[in-house]
């Protein structure tokens, strides 16, 4: 009885099924660098194999394919030689996430920090605000967590520690985030007494409840170490904002500065010789 097209296309699909599994069989027993070595030739293979199940080819492609003894090898080594856009896609997807990633965290350094309270925010109707504010805080206090975890090796704080976490939540929110939490911890001792200071001149509007879900949990003594990296880098800002707001000296005005040129003293007559 001659086979229909659809029959040929079934018994392809069945063909390549096994001829995968034998495949699937025979890296289980190879040791971990020969499975590495056939990585992505099992995957290719996976993905034909699912191609083959929705593909319709005619009788005579079928057919064609089934004669061979190992089909999926076949259109396997077919793949390999094909000029695809594959390497296109993926420079192409980790350009498009790096975008989506600078994107998200200009966003961040740019959403302030909601400068008043709850009751304020719903009399004025910028709850929503002052919700979104609160929860960026509670981001940044996990990412300042993750930081120390991180550039901490138990005895030493990393002079960088602070860098990512200012690039991506901006100086504003970690400040709010770090004097919030030794506001709320200022009894104890292992903050330095200029850190207290200077944390008091971080003001917050938030009730209490609402702050300690955005207070830290890292060891005060690290905390300590890491705010004053973060203090650093916000009066090297400052200091560098002054200096740009400097006002420029004009050309003109140098030239009026400037002490007139010597003239060249006139040489020294010479004597005839006698």
């Amino acid at each position: 009885m001659k086979m229909t097209p659809n029959d040929l296309n079934t018994a392809l699909y069945e063909k390549m099924a096994a001829e995968q599994d034998k495949f699937r069989d025979w890296l289980k027993g190879q040791p971990p660098e020969e499975l590495l070595h056939h990585a992505y030739e099992y995957a290719v293979r996976e993905d034909i194999v699912m191609a083959m199940e929705e593909l319709e080819l005619t009788g005579a492609q079928a057919q064609a394919l089934l004669d061979s003894p190992s089909p999926l090898a076949d259109v396997y080594r077919h793949f390999e030689k094909l000029e695809t856009g594959y390497m296109d896609v993926i420079r192409d997807s980790i350009e498009n996430r790096a975008d989506e990633v600078c994107k998200a965290q200009a966003e961040l350094r740019a959403a302030p920090v909601y400068p008043h309270s709850a009751d304020y925010a719903r009399e004025h109707r910028e709850l929503e605000q002052y919700r979104a504010s609160n929860r960026i805080s509670f981001q940044c206090k996990e990412a300042i967590e993750a930081a120390v975890r991180e550039h901490f090796d138990g005895l030493h704080l990393a002079p960088d520690a602070a860098k990512v976490v200012l690039q991506t939540y901006g100086m504003e929110r970690v400040a709010c985030v770090l004097a919030n939490t030794v506001q709320l911890q200022d009894w104890d001792g292992r903050y330095s007494r200029r850190n207290k200071e200077w944390a008091k001149t971080v003001p917050n509007f938030n009730s209490d409840s609402v702050r300690r879900d955005y207070a830290l949990n890292t060891h005060p003594a690290v905390l300590d170490g890491f705010i004053d990296l973060v203090r650093e880098e916000q009066q090297r800002g400052r200091a560098k904002a002054g200096k740009a707001q400097q006002p420029r000296t004009s050309v003109r005005e140098k030239l009026r500065q400037e002490p007139p040129a010597r003239k060249p003293a006139s040489p020294k007559k010479r004597e005839p010789e006698r």
